[in-house]
């Protein structure tokens, strides 16, 4: 696993950690964000991340300071790990959007069973809709709104002390990691718009989104999956072009629901 420090002024830290890619997964990075004696982790992936992204994690703080596992949403490469994270560190929350409350004990595995000293409703946390402040050492973390980018019930985190925006899958690429800034927009836009067109819903939140967080104070969008876009000015780039793209059901029309050449009683009808 790589790990690349995205800021650290001496009290404050925010670490990225990334698999090396392989074919058989989505690639994706998981956030560490330190301050003072504690700390939080977003986005911790899925099982088979758990014991690497742990043994680096020890490298920059005690897992015993970890107050908050954080998930954006429900994916797997979000938040399946979340039953190993419950049984090996007891004093962590996880903070995760209300809407998801439900679903998420679906991930909690046979494994745990028994072995928690409290229930896993203790220990969840919940994010409504609106977002909140969280607090982490003197600081905190805010969660953002960002519904429907891809999940339905999603958030993006905001660090006011690095200015970071760890933006999900808003920004995300299948190339590089988040250790690696893009060099030239433009060019990099190869690399977004098929993800983009696929996983966003539509336009219309896109726009509603960029309007929201064009005046937040960002040095840089890290996402979950790809490079990360660092500066005001290709963070606005950025904005602009994600608020033009046809996306999601802007690309939807009657010829992508066709099926009935599949089923031979409904095909010989229509004949």
């Amino acid at each position: 696993m790589y790990h690349h420090i995205l800021y650290d002024d001496g009290h404050h830290k925010c670490v990225v950690f990334s698999m090396p890619h392989d074919n058989e997964s989505v690639p994706s990075n998981q956030f560490l964000i330190i301050d003072g004696d504690e700390a939080a982790v977003i986005d911790p992936g899925g099982d088979l991340t758990f014991a690497p992204l742990t043994i680096n994690i020890i490298k920059h703080t005690r897992m015993t300071n970890i107050r908050y596992v954080i998930g954006s949403h429900q994916d797997p490469d979000i938040i399946a790990s979340m039953p190993r994270w419950l049984i090996h560190v007891e004093g962590a929350s996880v903070l995760i959007p209300k809407l998801w409350e439900r679903f998420l004990p679906h991930y909690n595995s046979a494994f745990t069973k028994g072995r928690l000293k409290q229930s896993l409703s203790e220990r969840l946390m919940t994010i409504p809709d609106i977002g909140g402040y969280y607090p982490l050492g003197n600081n905190g973390i805010v969660a953002m709104p960002a519904h429907f980018l891809h999940s339905v019930g999603n958030f993006q985190f905001y660090d006011p002390v690095s200015k970071i925006l760890f933006s999900g899958d808003m920004g995300a690429s299948l190339v590089g990691d988040s250790g690696q800034a893009v060099q030239d927009f433009h060019t990099h836009i190869g690399n977004m718009e098929g993800f983009h067109q696929r996983y966003m819903t539509s336009k219309k939140v896109t726009r509603l989104w960029a309007d929201a967080v064009r005046n937040l104070d960002v040095s840089m969008m890290v996402p979950q999956h790809g490079y990360r876009l660092e500066g005001q000015e290709v963070f606005h780039q950025f904005l602009d072009w994600i608020s033009q793209l046809d996306c999601g059901i802007d690309l939807f029309n009657e010829q992508s629901y066709q099926f009935k050449q599949y089923i031979p009683d409904i095909a010989t009808a229509a004949e």
